[in-house]
């Protein structure tokens, strides 16, 4: 599912996070769609097949098992509506309601932010905000692949999936492309068998099926 909305699609920090990342730049995770998306409520559904159906199921108990025991790295791929942002979210809230810290951000609108920092009425410079993000002890990373690629944007995305990726650090990552489609160099470590999984939900958008 792709956050749309201006509100909803806003970079989150939850718990006990670093002070940096407090300073007006980053809301709790409150806002009622993403709140609303949780394990309890995640559809299984009964109309896939049954190549497709296990997927999403190998996909939920991934994140289930994740969000209880958060270590190494969650790669979910696949298409629009499959799921993955749900069970991104999911592993967000289950961390929030036991008071654990996590950082939840849509790729695209994390770019925008780290731009904003430049401008000299931010309340929180570039090294900090980065330096929080960076070193999370959790980080949610939505919709890889769907921002622009700019020289500039697939620097810092390289800069900070590297740092984590070297320090081992717990991550999640969404995106709607395969990896064959990613920049390579972010391709090869969220692909690495030692520290990721990588699931690809076959399920197809639930909202098309509803129509």
């Amino acid at each position: 599912m792709r956050l749309t909305d201006r509100d909803l699609s806003r970079v989150v920090e939850l718990g006990p996070v670093r002070p940096a990342l407090r300073a007006g730049l980053f809301d709790p995770l409150k806002l009622e769609l993403i709140r609303q998306m949780t394990f309890e409520n995640f559809e299984l559904r009964a109309d896939l097949d049954p190549e497709q159906a296990e997927s999403l199921a190998t996909a939920y108990e991934l994140a289930r098992g994740f969000a209880e025991n958060p270590e190494g790295w969650l790669v979910f791929l696949g298409t629009c509506g499959c799921g993955k942002t749900h069970l991104a979210a999911a592993i967000a809230n289950y961390r929030l309601r036991r008071r654990q810290p996590v950082v939840f951000a849509v790729v695209p609108d994390l770019l925008d932010y780290l731009r904003s920092t430049f401008n000299p009425d931010s309340r929180i410079t570039y090294d900090e905000l980065f330096e929080g993000l960076r070193t999370a002890p959790v980080l949610i990373l939505d919709d890889l692949g769907a921002h622009s690629s700019s020289p500039w944007a697939q620097e810092k995305l390289y800069q900070l999936i590297n740092y984590r990726y070297n320090a081992r650090l717990p991550t999640v990552i969404t995106s709607n492309h395969r990896l064959e489609d990613v920049d390579p160099r972010l391709a090869s470590r969220m692909s690495d068998r030692r520290l990721s999984t990588v699931v690809t939900i076959l399920a197809p958008d639930y909202r098309i099926d509803r129509q």
